[in-house]
């Protein structure tokens, strides 16, 4: 782990920041499928890059020192990642998840590990008496999203790890919409971190890879021993991408954030708006948790407008910002969870849990804030519809 007391340094220089063999700044992308031995048992390091690869470890090291863990494992996607860690488990464990997560995790659970018998149930996770109450003599984890895709709701860590530990449960928390730049889950009583690194950690929407960080020697091993069994893991170029990416994660989310408060507060006095979900907001449901176990409110924000705007035209009408699937890059984004990220998800468990039909969820880039604005207040003015 690096000694390193600011993350904004950290980012730049944890892990394996320096090629050792040839002193390069940057670690080469070792784009090789296997390595010469010396002889039987001889080894140089490295085998086979299903096993290991020095670009790959170099970003697992990396991304172990900034979320303060035990070891970290990179993969294909953040999928792969939560698919390894939910490997963990045998048939008949039951699995607690967040009231709204994102729509793959949800998939996930529900489409595919149904098969192996290891089943879920949708919880609380913001109210400790309702939550405590729900954990049944067969679950075995919690799954974790604080801020939630894509209400944002805030679930307190500290407090749900604490209840967990005591029934024995494995802790998981997805903090891909925070990075560790902005929170740091096991430092609050995870046991496991995932990440889609696609998103903020990659920055430039130009990668697909997952990134899973583990507290334990013990959960090392396992996760390691599936890792190399399954394969899903992170190829050299695209750990090398991912390493680029990450040394302006500090700069690029504080500019994120900026503006991103900005646009929550133009959103929640905006006429047109009927509900602003941002942790950043004093208003907002888990501003305090969120305030002690985060540095700010991230860059994500949810919304609805009512009902006299129609907002397949918000959407046609927006020329800046894009209408597209994932978040996290440079450039602003929006979704309509309903029919892209959390389609997977039964319309009438959306409804239950609060995504609505009507919900837009904005990605605020770091473009201009006062033309992130300027694009969004003409789409929403497009979208009135005339009585």
């Amino acid at each position: 782990m690096s000694s390193y007391i600011n993350s904004e340094t950290a980012v730049i220089h944890g892990g394996i920041p320096i090629d050792e063999r040839t002193g390069a700044v940057n670690i080469p992308i070792y784009q090789t499928s296997t390595y010469k031995q010396d002889g039987l048992g001889k080894m140089r390091g490295y085998e086979y890059s299903r096993t290991g690869n020095p670009t790959r470890e170099a970003l697992e090291s990396l991304i172990n020192d900034l979320e303060g863990g035990y070891a970290g494992f990179a993969f294909a996607s953040g999928m792969a990642a939560l698919t390894a860690v939910l490997s963990l488990l045998n048939s008949g464990d039951r699995v607690l998840i967040s009231s709204n997560v994102y729509g793959g995790t949800f998939r996930l659970l529900d489409k595919v590990f149904n098969h192996f018998s290891i089943t879920y149930t949708i919880a609380d996770t913001t109210d400790l008496a309702v939550f405590e109450s729900q954990i049944t003599d067969d679950v075995r984890a919690v799954i974790i999203e604080s801020p939630a895709n894509p209400l944002m709701t805030v679930t307190d860590i500290r407090a749900v790890a604490e209840v967990s530990h005591r029934h024995g449960l494995l802790v998981i928390v997805d903090n891909t919409f925070m990075t560790p730049y902005l929170q740091k889950p096991l430092s609050l009583g995870a046991d496991i971190v995932v990440h889609s690194a696609t998103k903020y950690l990659g920055g430039h929407s130009d990668v697909v890879a997952g990134l899973a960080v583990v507290s334990t020697k013990e959960l090392a091993e396992k996760i390691a021993f599936i890792q190399n069994s399954t394969g899903g893991v992170a190829g050299p170029f695209d750990s090398f991408l991912l390493i680029r990416g990450i040394k302006t994660l500090a700069v690029r989310m504080d500019r994120h954030v900026e503006n991103a408060e900005k646009a929550a507060v133009f959103l929640a006095s905006h006429k047109a708006v009927k509900n602003v979900y941002y942790p950043g907001l004093e208003s907002s449901q888990g501003y305090e948790v969120n305030r002690r176990q985060a540095k700010n409110g991230g860059a994500m924000i949810s919304f609805e407008l009512y009902e006299n705007y129609d907002i397949r035209r918000f959407f046609e009408s927006l020329e800046l910002v894009s209408l597209a699937e994932s978040l996290g890059g440079v450039e602003s984004l929006v979704c309509h969870p309903a029919t892209m990220t959390h389609a997977s998800i039964p319309a009438d468990i959306r409804k239950k849990v609060g995504i609505t039909d009507g919900l837009i969820r904005l990605s605020v880039g770091i473009e201009s804030i006062e033309d992130i604005l300027a694009d969004i207040a003409q789409a929403i003015e497009k979208a009135e519809v005339q009585r």
